[in-house]
């Protein structure tokens, strides 16, 4: 069986609804499209020096996704934002960082993306075998009440000490907090630029108002369309989002601006066109858009998986940065998982919408 067979049967009777798909609203001719030179086509004319440059360069070229334009990247910093034991507790191998730089290293990721202490506790051993992205903030989650806020665990300085090619952060669009956030990580994606290193934001919206009786909003493709973009004009390098469930976040709570014409002219309710406004809201696509995995579920994992970087693909995104769905299941079967969600940006028969 190939891989497209492979995939169609993990798809099931889904499978013609996203394989068959056309984008109709904004059509892929109007898109830059992930592929090998993406770093020559967007960044060489831009303001990021020669070692950013270069800093992306290594993450793009490396691992089984290395030279196509699309990214499989494992994020692992939820011992801090969902704490380690309810993180860890279905592989408590997870507790030595260790494990998690060789689950990335064995399954062939562009990098891996962590904490300063994982990542720090092992960089002499490994940040020259894998491009690290030290993940600078996070939501701590000890204080009682528990409150949403981002914190800045460490410096910039520090992460590119240790061999990091970039960094990551999150921002809570919509939050109390996102005003001081988003001054902070713009002045940390600067400093982060001027050593030389890539910038990866985590555009996540956060606010109890976006979800009412009826939906929640928190991922909504108007929502986070807009999250993107606010992203990319802080000069994130990469942006990563949760896949669009919903749309109509700003009519339907009443706040922002909005028209009913622009939710006619630019998607329609197909999983496929909500992925391609978040895509065209990272500047048509030439600033990559890496869709998140969700947390494990069990057995549906690896067809939620394969779904997920089927829309992604094919919404015109970058790749996945997935990481419960891996790290929560034995060593070998995180690995596995890994493989076959790389094969949907590996396989020429899966184009895009």
């Amino acid at each position: 069986m190939n891989t497209s067979d492979n995939i169609i049967e993990h798809l099931g009777d889904r499978a013609s609804f996203y394989l068959k798909h056309v984008c109709e609203k904004i059509t892929k001719d109007e898109l830059k499209i992930p592929q090998a030179n993406n770093i020559d086509k967007v960044f060489a004319n831009s303001n990021r020096n020669p070692q950013v440059l270069r800093s992306l360069a290594q993450l793009y070229n490396h691992g089984n996704l290395g030279g196509t334009g699309y990214l499989s990247i494992l994020p692992v910093d939820q011992g801090i934002e969902h704490t380690a034991a309810f993180s860890f507790y279905k592989n408590p191998d997870y507790f030595d960082p260790e494990n998690i730089i060789k689950l990335a290293i064995e399954a062939g990721c562009n990098g891996v993306a962590s904490t300063f202490g994982v990542l720090g506790l092992n960089a002499r051993k490994y940040a020259h075998k894998i491009p690290f992205i030290v993940k600078l903030n996070h939501n701590e989650l000890l204080t009682y009440p528990t409150k949403y806020d981002q914190t800045l665990f460490g410096k910039v300085k520090d992460a590119w000490n240790m061999g990091a090619v970039a960094v990551g952060a999150t921002i809570y669009f919509g939050s109390e907090e996102s005003n001081r956030q988003l001054k902070e990580i713009a002045e940390a994606f600067e400093e982060a630029h001027n050593l030389g290193m890539a910038t990866i934001l985590w555009c996540y919206t956060r606010n109890e108002a976006f979800k009412t009786k009826k939906e929640d909003y928190h991922a909504a493709a108007d929502i986070t369309g807009q999250a993107n973009h606010l992203g990319v004009t802080i000069q994130a390098d990469i942006i990563k989002q949760k896949l669009p469930t919903n749309n109509f976040g700003f009519k339907n709570i009443g706040f922002g601006k909005y028209d009913d014409d622009m939710y006619e002219t630019l998607t329609t309710d197909h999983p496929i066109d909500l992925c391609r406004l978040q895509v065209a809201n990272c500047y048509m696509g030439k600033i990559g858009l890496i869709n998140s995995g969700g947390g494990s579920k069990g057995e549906s994992d690896l067809v939620e998986a394969i779904t997920t970087a089927v829309v992604n693909k094919r919404a015109g995104g970058s790749g996945l940065i997935l990481g419960r769905k891996a790290f929560q299941r034995p060593f070998k079967d995180g690995v596995e998982l890994l493989h076959t969600v790389q094969s949907v940006y590996l396989d020429d028969k899966i184009t895009i919408a």
